[in-house]
């Protein structure tokens, strides 16, 4: 642990450090999300956060990692640039869908072929789930990035639990990458919480989404059956998907493309509207994920019948939560002006 906290310190110092250098280059290029009919903000807010997490889970990584299972995650480390890169040039001149969508896939297929894919069915199926599992958790992550402090945060409330599940199981490897993304993710937030003078971008979703879904996949229980050891990171990472759920099911139920329909339906979103606060939203995302994540220890610790019964009981809770907050309330209307200012997309 000691390690872990070294690293995550490391991480967040660097981070605080860079971010005021980063938004200025980000300024000075004209890298920046600009005011607009469905924004809130009403001046240009830098985009290129997402490169303080990068550079910092890296460089943190290099200096304080361990040399041996550094070599190991190549394939991670060039999965996770591809997805930065490919970030950086979306924030600045834009890629289609399509595009991006192919971008993901090709670093997905570069960390199977590391040797980093799910294994349960020892078959082509293990290649056609890690493939789903990354991108869909990439994306999961770009559509929670909708609200000042939002994705920073989910994303670092993530990362410290990975830690931990890694050091409970004696992950070195798992726990440095994890420790890793959470230091730097809270330096980020740092800058980013409500009222954000940076924000992430894709540089820093499409980033944060692959790495979290590597560090799921790597993230293993030898002493629990294959069952409980995938409910583990789909519990600490509930709320991507409870996230992307809602919003594919309120979009295909008003007949809109899920992926490139932007909009206010989010859970973030809904959640504003009903309390009136956005910061008030985001800390009720927070303490939504730091449950999950808490029912995801436990899990480690429980009987199969005992960790069936508690996925259960938060699927139907996430079930019967889209359906009040879905269909029971009427769908989406328009939002209220709030007090504090937002960056809606997605």
């Amino acid at each position: 642990m000691n390690t872990y906290f070294l690293i995550a310190a490391s991480a967040l110092l660097l981070a605080i450090g860079a971010t005021p250098v980063i938004r200025r280059l980000a300024l000075r290029y004209d890298m920046v999300d600009k005011p607009a009919a469905r924004k809130i903000h009403s001046a240009p807010v830098p985009l290129l956060g997402g490169a303080v997490v990068y550079v910092a889970f890296m460089v943190v990584l290099l200096l304080f990692g361990d040399r041996h299972y550094v070599n190991e995650v190549v394939g991670i480390f060039v999965g996770a640039s591809i997805m930065s890169l490919m970030g950086v040039v979306d924030d600045r001149w834009g890629l289609g869908s399509y595009v991006k969508l192919g971008g993901q896939l090709l670093a997905a297929g570069i960390l199977i072929y590391s040797g980093v894919q799910v294994r349960i069915f020892g078959s082509w199926l293990d290649i056609a789930l890690t493939l789903l599992w990354v991108v869909g958790i990439t994306n999961a992550m770009n559509l929670l990035d909708n609200m000042d402090g939002l994705s920073g945060g989910v994303a670092t409330i993530a990362a410290v639990y990975f830690t931990l599940l890694a050091a409970m199981s004696g992950q070195y490897l798992v726990g440095a990458l994890a420790a890793a993304l959470a230091g730097a993710c809270a330096g980020f937030l740092v800058y980013n919480w409500n009222p954000a003078r940076i924000f992430m971008g894709d540089t820093g979703s499409l980033f944060i989404g692959f790495l979290l879904a590597a560090v799921a996949i790597k993230l293993r229980f030898p002493s629990n059956s294959v069952t409980v050891t995938w409910m583990i990171p789909l519990l600490v990472m509930g709320l991507f998907i409870f996230d992307t759920g809602l919003v594919f099911i309120s979009r295909l139920r008003r007949g809109k493309n899920p992926l490139t329909t932007p909009g206010k339906d989010h859970l973030s979103h809904r959640l504003a509207r009903l309390t009136g606060s956005r910061r008030e939203a985001v800390l009720i995302c927070y303490l939504v994920a730091g449950a999950l994540g808490l029912v995801g220890v436990f899990v480690t610790q429980a009987t199969l019948s005992e960790a069936i019964v508690s996925a259960s009981a938060v699927a139907v809770i996430a079930l019967f939560s889209i359906w009040q907050l879905e269909f029971r309330n009427g769908g989406i209307r328009e939002p209220e002006p709030l007090s504090e200012s937002v960056r809606s997309t997605s």
